[in-house]
């Protein structure tokens, strides 16, 4: 009976349905995303190049590098 129930219900139910899972799939990529290590190991790896270049000064590379290895560490402990 439940899926003849869920059959004649589908047109009233299946927007509602359909949000929910837009919804749960857009916060599982959001979450994924946010918890990916490549994009600031990449963004350290720029910052190095640049203060090689002679493009930063320490403090501006201290400051931005202890800002991306603090977020790294709070993705890792997050995982």
């Amino acid at each position: 009976m439940g899926f003849f129930t869920s059959l004649l219900t589908l047109p009233v139910m299946g927007g509602p349905l359909l949000v929910g899972w837009v919804a749960r799939t857009i916060a599982e990529e959001t979450q994924r995303q946010s918890l990916d290590e490549g994009p600031l190991r990449f963004r350290l790896l720029q910052l190095q190049e640049l203060y090689d270049a002679g493009e930063l000064s320490d403090e501006e590379y201290d400051s931005q590098e202890r800002a991306l290895l603090e977020h790294l560490n709070a993705i890792r402990e997050v995982k």
